[in-house]
């Protein structure tokens, strides 16, 4: 099959299949082995299987030890080549020298582009049981053309996270709506020139993309086998207009996020608050280690007064690659790390994740304040209550990455020269629109 060819058999695997389908979550047991003991076997008996696991969570080792101690005939062994973007570009790379691992974290928004890849492979036949322990609206971001490609690990609703500390110390509000947080944010310059209630990152599209699905935005859609691609529509220029405003008037700092320079920020208190995801306390730590126990979470200001909706950043599924050779037990393994009490509970305390499987946003853990936020018992109640209101796209492109590095490059030169983040939005369709159109795909 040529390129083109191919490309257009991925245009009606993606376009048709980002709907969850009743068949692919019906019960049944889920195929383990052909050896009828209802465990995956070694092709050859006797012999450990071995496991090679891409994850870059902070403290998956001691997960992935419990698993090893409790199941000495699968072995994992878990390496952190790279997060995120990059680790994606590592597996498309490693699947063309065939010697990819044999179980990967994804992130949501990757995995259309690694399944019309063959990257991941179809797990359905390991996890008809599996899925059963997801609400459809978390497992259809791993569910294509009624195929499960991967396991989900956590939800990542976007919240609002602020020094307590210095809200009282400035005699801020906890903003409810985006026109209120603008307006503590040009107090809090009037009270204190050398701080900022935030920064405009654009180094990393996540927190931004989050702000417009919160928006209401749909950044693709289809028809049939053609897509629609709208990262410049209103509901995302409205977002990038009110933080031009911000940035223009020098309300808010607009340096990137996970810098040196930013890192000092938060541990000395120039930066107030984080616009993050559910997972923010576990990373808090290593970025701002002075401020333990002075950071609280809010629900992320709204549009309008009274609406819960917020977005998304991030949010994982533990995927099975077309390389393994043993994809029962890599399946196993990925729907152990998911969805087995033990397992999603160690998660919880070594990784701040709230858990995807439903089962496990109950479990006793989620009833005590993560280990940074000492100060906030009700931390995981506070995400369970807005979880239920986070909304993300209704699908992911194909090439979310060429659309990130759109992003950066685009709102990174706005920010240097001082143009209209809107143009920066356009260029970001246009690089978009240009690269599907170039892969086979068909654009309206």
């Amino acid at each position: 099959m040529g390129i083109i060819e191919e490309r257009r058999a991925a245009a009606v695997l993606l376009a048709a299949g980002l709907l969850v389908t009743t068949a692919a979550c019906g019960g049944g047991s889920d195929k383990k082995s052909d050896d009828g003991t209802g465990t995956p076997a070694a092709k050859d008996k006797g012999k450990t299987v071995e496991l090679s696991f891409w994850d870059w969570d902070p403290n998956m080792d001691k997960v992935v030890a419990k698993w090893n101690a409790a199941h000495p005939g699968i072995h994992v062994k878990l390496s952190n080549p790279a997060g995120g973007d990059q680790l994606v570009a590592k597996m498309i790379t490693a699947h063309e020298a065939k010697n990819g691992p044999d179980i990967a974290k994804v992130e949501y928004q990757s995995l259309p582009a690694l399944v019309s890849k063959g990257v991941v492979r179809d797990i359905t036949e390991y996890t008809k049981d599996t899925v059963g322990k997801f609400d459809q609206p978390t497992l259809k971001s791993t569910v294509f053309e009624g195929k499960v490609y991967g396991i989900p690990q956590d939800v990542a609703p976007l919240m609002l996270f602020y020094r307590a500390d210095l809200f009282k110390k400035y005699g801020l509000a906890v903003p409810t709506t985006w026109e209120q947080y603008a307006a503590e944010a040009k107090t809090l310059r009037s009270k204190a020139p050398k701080s900022y209630l935030t920064n405009f990152d654009a180094a990393d599209p996540g927190w931004f993309t989050g702000l417009a699905q919160q928006a209401g935005a749909d950044w693709w859609t289809t028809s049939g086998t053609t897509w629609k691609v709208d990262i410049a529509g209103a509901a995302t220029a409205k977002v990038a207009n009110y933080w031009q405003g911000l940035v223009d008037d020098g309300t808010i700092a607009k340096n990137p996020s996970f810098s040196p320079q930013w890192n000092k920020q938060m541990n000395d208190g120039t930066l107030l608050t984080w616009i993050s995801g559910a997972w923010a306390p576990a990373q808090i730590g290593g970025i701002a280690p002075a401020t333990k126990g002075k950071w609280a979470v809010a629900p992320l200001p709204a549009w309008t007064a009274g609406d819960a909706t917020t977005g998304i950043w991030g949010g994982s599924a533990t995927t099975v690659t077309s390389d393994s050779e043993h994809p029962a037990e890599a399946a196993e393994f990925a729907s152990w790390l998911n969805t087995d009490d033990a397992a999603v509970t160690e998660q919880v305390k070594q990784i701040n994740v709230y858990p995807a499987a439903t089962a496990g946003r109950s479990l006793p853990v989620l009833q005590a304040a993560p280990a940074f936020f000492p100060n906030q018992p009700d931390f995981y109640a506070q995400v369970k209550k807005v979880a239920p209101s986070a909304r993300s796209f209704q699908m992911w492109g194909p090439n979310v990455t060429v659309t990130f590095t759109g992003y950066t490059d685009n709102f990174g030169k706005a920010l240097q020269n001082g143009s209209s983040f809107t143009g920066a939005l356009s260029a970001m369709q246009n690089a978009t629109v240009a690269d599907m159109k170039k892969l086979g795909f068909t654009v309206g």
